[in-house]
């Protein structure tokens, strides 16, 4: 939802604001997975599988960041 918000705003700044706060969540869904394996929610096969997923999609959101600032 956040990056629909920022998309819908004005400049390439807030884009990249909301962008970040993007990323911000993902990493709370990172931290909530180990809360998860912990807890035994999960199973250690699954968690492997979204923390591996939650880093590539984090080396996105950088990517793309990156590559929005480089071009403003």
């Amino acid at each position: 939802m956040n990056i629909a918000e920022g998309k819908g705003r004005f400049s390439k700044k807030e884009f990249v604001h909301f962008l970040y706060i993007a990323r911000g969540s993902l990493y709370e869904t990172m931290t909530l997975l180990e809360i998860f394996l912990k807890r035994q929610w999960v199973s250690q096969e699954g968690f492997i599988i979204v923390k591996n997923e939650t880093r590539e999609i984090a080396k996105m959101f950088n990517a793309f960041i990156n590559s929005i600032k480089k071009n403003q």
